[in-house]
């Protein structure tokens, strides 16, 4: 890109030389050979490009329309005008180009995550090596100012990271030993020594850098109707222009006064303002997102995000922290011998609710067979000669084993030993801060806000009204979390916020899939339109409000392309305009909607956007 823009800007200088010295020279001959070597040099590229087109099928372009134009003015004697008018245009084109190059170079580099080398430790030796030939398992060594190469976990040091980059947070983040960190962060204090949980193709930093690169691929039904409206406005336009010619001229009029006429009706038909300034304007939406930490995988995405009837939310891990911490025993056996059976039948499982079991666990894990895990209720296995039920109230009521439900507000996890009820402990999570305003967001989307949890009643009752929501569906399976969105999108578009793999089903089938980016899985992130770096549910609201003011700084554009287009069209038509007012319809009006759309990326400076 840097290559066209200096070379296009050579040819104008040249190109501007001869026009300017053309101009006091009085003998035609030698001034007509001056313009036509000036015209050759700027307009050449248009020629070519041009003819490329209509091989491939594409005749009518802006390239095809300015060479008519040019020509016809060459025709009537308007060598001046036809050398001016094309001069100008490349002008307009170099500068509209140059501002979509520097808004785009000024998004990514922001979103610039990479790193080209890695400090590997080897041997207690430091080298330097491509980030490409780093494998998972590598430890590396990360020096304070530098950004972290690789997703991983840090087994030396403490310090505080620049999340920014990453998660739109401006607040550093404290990390030690056994932190996971991610790739594309900056560590701003001490030596961080940290192993490797990723190659260079799957860190996050890869990821998101992907994500921005491929975000238009995804086109808006705006983007596409432009696209579909220039291909069949543009044909329309050439023969509204020959028509032009024709009709006056058949009736006895100049035909070189109508000819001159289409010549301004051509040049202000170019589409490029809207082909151009649309796809740009969506491009600064998806990077000033990107900033706040939400990644938004497409242009028709954004666009949509502005009509949302029903906004789901799973409830741990994304209202909640996902943190949990054991607040009751209640038992008929010693407290570690209940707790170390539960946790060892648990052993397997990365749930969070049994990783907490687990860290409480003192003893020696006991050896299980026969395990067998009964979804939505629980585990069923066996310790040496003992039947063992772990799980839910479902479970010990399926197994016909006596026992009373226990009240307290909290995950309850049951142990039933040979069918004999022996006690349960309480699992309780933590409500993030920032959903403890969830009902804000409700203002901001047209219908209700709901809660899909898989805990029990008592829980998710307790949290909806923690966090302000009246409308909660509970004890649900994955299936049913489908089910339940299914059924609402017969009602209006759904958005669906969740973290965990078992949400990947659900996050997919939603008219919006959101997951947290943070501690959310890969299968979550991997299927959801947009994703949360922060896992800060409010960062919804900032998302709208981006999409809100793009859409509007999108339709001002087509808007003042199209009434400036059609005003000197119509005065074209009654001779009033001029080629170098058509000329100014089509660059300059281009130039002015691509400095409309960049104040998106501009202004939305703060995460209030709405």
């Amino acid at each position: 890109m840097k290559k066209y823009l200096n070379g296009t800007l050579i040819k104008i200088i040249l190109s501007t030389f001869l026009f300017l010295i053309s101009y006091p020279i009085k003998v035609n001959n030698i001034k007509l050979v001056i313009l036509i070597i000036s015209y050759i040099i700027i307009s050449y590229e248009m020629y070519i490009e041009a003819f490329k087109n209509i091989i491939k099928g594409e005749i009518f372009d802006e390239n095809f329309l300015m060479i008519i134009a040019t020509i016809g003015a060459f025709f009537i004697s308007s060598y001046t005008e036809a050398v001016l008018v094309i001069l100008l245009f490349q002008i307009g084109e170099y500068f509209s180009h140059l501002a979509v190059h520097k808004s785009k170079e000024s998004i990514t580099k922001l979103m610039d995550l990479r790193v080209e080398k890695i400090h590997l430790e080897k041997n207690d030796k430091i080298k330097d090596i491509p980030i490409e030939n780093a494998k998972i398992g590598n430890v590396f060594i990360v020096k304070p100012g530098e950004k972290i190469p690789l997703d991983g976990i840090i087994i030396e040091g403490e310090s505080y990271l620049d999340t920014s980059s990453i998660t739109g947070e401006s607040v550093p983040r404290k990390v030690k030993k056994d932190s996971s960190v991610l790739s594309g962060c900056i560590n701003k204090n001490t030596v961080l020594k940290v192993k490797a949980t990723s190659t260079y193709e799957t860190t996050t930093a890869q990821k998101i850098i992907s994500l921005i690169e491929n975000s238009n691929n995804n086109k808006s039904s705006t983007e596409t109707f432009i696209r579909k409206f220039a291909k069949i406005y543009t044909p329309i336009v050439v023969l509204s222009a020959i028509l032009l010619v024709l009709i006056p001229t058949i009736f006895g009029q100049d035909f070189n006064t109508w000819l001159y006429r289409a010549l301004v009706f051509l040049v202000t038909s170019c589409p490029c303002a809207l082909v151009i300034s649309v796809p740009l304007g969506y491009f600064c939406g998806i990077g000033a997102s990107s900033r706040e930490g939400i990644l938004i995988k497409g242009s028709k995405e954004l666009e949509n995000l502005t009509d949302i009837d029903y906004l789901m939310l799973d409830k741990t891990g994304t209202i909640t922290e996902g943190v949990f911490e054991v607040t009751k025993v209640n038992t008929k056996l010693n407290e570690k011998e209940f707790i170390n059976i539960i946790a060892s039948v648990e052993v397997n499982s990365i749930h969070p609710i049994a990783t907490t079991i687990k860290e409480c666990n003192k003893e020696k894990m006991k050896t299980i067979k026969n395990y067998k895990e009964i979804e939505g209720k629980g585990i069923s296995c066996a310790i040496e000669k003992d039947k063992i039920l772990v799980g839910n109230a479902k479970l010990l009521e399926d197994n016909k084993v006596d026992f009373k439900k226990a009240k307290e507000v909290g995950t309850i996890i049951y142990l039933a030993i040979n069918n004999k009820y022996q006690g349960y402990l309480v699992i309780s999570d933590k409500i993030k801060k920032s959903s403890l305003n969830l009902k804000d967001l409700k203002k901001i989307i047209n219908k209700d806000l709901i809660i899909l949890s898989g805990d029990n009643e008592e829980i998710v009752k307790e949290t909806s009204k923690k966090v302000g929501v009246t409308t909660y569906y509970s004890n649900l399976l994955p299936l049913d979390k489908v089910n339940y969105v299914k059924d609402y999108k017969n009602k209006g578009k759904v958005m669906f916020v969740g973290d965990g793999i078992n949400d990947a089903p659900v996050i997919k089938i939603a008219d919006f899939g959101v997951s947290m980016g943070g501690i959310g899985s890969d299968a979550a992130i991997e299927a959801s339109d947009i994703v949360l770096m922060n896992d800060d549910i409010s960062s919804i609201r900032t998302a709208i409000g981006i999409a809100k003011t793009t859409k509007r700084k999108v339709t001002e554009s087509i808007i003042l392309a199209l009434t400036i287009k059609f005003i000197v069209l119509i005065l074209g038509v009654f001779g009033i305009s001029t080629i170098y007012m058509a000329v100014f319809a089509d660059v300059g009006v281009t130039f002015i909607a691509i400095l409309n759309v960049l104040l998106i990326f501009i202004k939305n400076k703060s995460k209030k956007s709405i």
